[in-house]
């Protein structure tokens, strides 16, 4: 990026990193805070706990890529199960260490991702979603069929879950701390992604990117550069994924999937540092909620997120950002 373009980036920093240091205390804080919320919550209880911060990663990169980057993705589930099954595959057929299996399913899906949009945002505006459409149906069709690598419908079973240090991780209240640990690294390196010349960089691009082109700034490699850290947070989410249920088979990296990470971060707010939590928290943990309402309760759950949407289009986090600064000018005019 030229130095005419990074002034321009910098005058105009992303929502989410404005306040760095209140950020990073929050990131940092509800860590802590997760890593105690387990207790006396119960097994079950401890799992929903851990997938929504597992589904948080994904829905991280999705946001990278729609939220700062302005491309939709329709193949973030894909990723997941690219990274799930590397895992799986490794781990319990070449004995391949967890750790190891982690790096090469982050690495996997950052090459797929690079391949798959050098070609697609060549010609930008929809194209990308297309591709990413068909590229997601081809991953389950594989992941489906090719019973000699995936078991296919009887998927891969018996997956072990790391050791830390000697510990090892088999319980889940155990293996909830390390999934917090590995949360707060990845949002960690989010953040300071975000607030770099590369995040000011995405979000030019999604402003405005024929202003961010007359600067300087070269909108297919970051456009790509975007798309590809965001397939490999869905590699990541899908290497703790294959641990954390100990089973995996295709069906929770199908295309619905997809539509569902997107309607998290749409939820969430796109382009907001904690809008993927926020979001994920919408999709997995409120369901468990609305369980009292029996066979109603998925009718339920549209509806809320329906009436969300309709109410605050930018999402939570663009109704809090709406709310405090309604407060801000207030307590300004009352002084």
């Amino acid at each position: 990026m030229s130095a005419p373009a990074l002034q321009d980036a910098a005058a105009s920093p992303p929502r989410a990193a404005r306040r760095i240091d209140a950020a990073l205390v929050a990131l940092i804080l509800g860590a802590v805070i997760l890593w105690f919320a387990p207790v006396g919550m119960g097994r079950y209880g401890t799992y929903v706990l851990s997938l929504w911060l597992v589904m948080s990663i994904g829905v991280m990169g999705l946001n990278l890529t729609l939220g700062y980057a302005g491309q939709t993705s329709l193949a973030q589930a894909a990723f997941m199960g690219l990274g799930a099954y590397a895992t799986a595959i490794l781990t319990t057929k070449f004995g391949v260490s967890w750790y190891a299996a982690f790096g090469i399913s982050g690495l996997l899906t950052f090459a797929v991702g690079l391949l798959l949009g050098f070609p697609a945002l060549r010609v930008r505006t929809h194209y990308l979603a297309f591709v990413t459409l068909a590229f997601s149906t081809l991953v389950w069709l594989v992941l489906r069929n090719e019973q000699w690598l995936t078991g296919g419908t009887f998927g891969i079973s018996n997956i072990n879950r790391p050791e830390f240090f000697g510990i090892k991780l088999f319980g889940a209240l155990e293996f909830h701390r390390f999934v917090v640990v590995v949360t707060l690294i990845l949002s960690l390196a989010l953040w300071w992604l975000i607030r770099s010349p590369w995040g000011r960089a995405f979000t030019a691009l999604r402003e405005n990117p024929v202003r961010a082109a007359s600067l300087g700034i070269d909108t297919r490699a970051y456009t790509l550069l975007a798309f590809a850290i965001g397939s490999a947070y869905g590699g990541f989410a899908g290497a703790l994924y294959a641990p954390l249920v100990e089973f995996i088979d295709p069906s929770p990296f199908a295309l619905s999937q997809s539509f569902s990470l997107l309607l998290m971060v749409v939820a969430g707010g796109a382009g907001y540092l904690f809008g993927p939590f926020i979001g994920a928290l919408l999709g997995v943990v409120l369901p468990e909620w609305l369980r009292f309402a029996g066979s109603l309760y998925l009718i339920l759950f549209a509806a809320i997120v329906l009436a969300l949407l309709v109410v605050c289009p930018q999402g939570v986090s663009g109704l809090a950002e709406r709310g405090w600064n309604v407060l801000r000018r207030k307590s300004g005019g009352a002084r």
